[in-house]
């Protein structure tokens, strides 16, 4: 992967794990139950989860990418097209104002809460298939092994998104209380509807 794609990629990722999702809120509720050191402990529960979910994807398309490059072409589009999909739903969220952060009284007991955040990313279909979708987006078949190109895109994905969350387990108190947290959060998910919707025309140009 060239400088760009890469310096793209992180962008993307830090846009995308910046927007107040449910992930987040999970963080923040365990801060605001329990101590900073609760939510912690639930970000890094979530990044595990996360890494789950980047390794079973990596074997999944290593394998389709071995089989097929036609049917991994085929995978690209399909991802770009559930990109614009969650770009226009950000992109609706942000303009009715639907961006609010707010606790969670359903957050699960804060015991075990590492544990909790992990099998609630791992058992997230929706993080699957946006593994699937977003990271095959950065693959060049022509530019060294797939399969390490995958592994290297998911765990720097992990580690960023990991950090991002644990930014939250410590500024959640303060996010909560910020008169202008609705503005943030609206910024952010204006930006992240962009850069999907942008991602996924790169796909297009890619092909050109």
């Amino acid at each position: 992967m060239d400088n760009t794609s890469l310096f793209l990629f992180i962008i993307a990722c830090l846009s995308i794990n910046l927007i107040p999702g449910p992930d987040v809120i999970y963080i923040i509720s365990n801060s605001m139950k329990g101590r900073k050191r609760d939510g912690m402990q639930a970000a890094l529960g979530l990044g595990l989860g996360y890494i789950i979910h980047i390794m079973a994807s990596c074997l999944g398309l290593s394998a389709i990418i071995v089989n097929s490059a036609i049917t991994f072409t085929a995978i690209k589009w399909l991802g770009a097209a559930y990109l614009v999909y969650l770009g226009i739903q950000s992109l609706i969220s942000m303009w009715k104002g639907q961006t609010r952060l707010t606790l969670d009284k359903n957050t699960l007991d804060n015991k075990n809460v590492f544990i909790q955040g992990a099998i609630v990313s791992t058992l997230n279909p929706k993080v699957a298939l946006f593994f699937l979708s977003f990271l095959p987006q950065f693959i060049d078949l022509y530019q060294g092994s797939t399969s390490n190109q995958l592994l290297m895109l998911g765990l720097l994905f992990s580690v960023l998104a990991t950090l991002c969350n644990l930014v939250y387990a410590m500024a959640g108190n303060w996010l909560l209380s910020n008169k202008k947290s609705e503005n943030y959060s609206r910024w952010l998910e204006g930006l992240s509807g962009f850069l999907l919707i942008g991602l996924a025309g790169k796909i297009v140009l890619d092909q050109r």
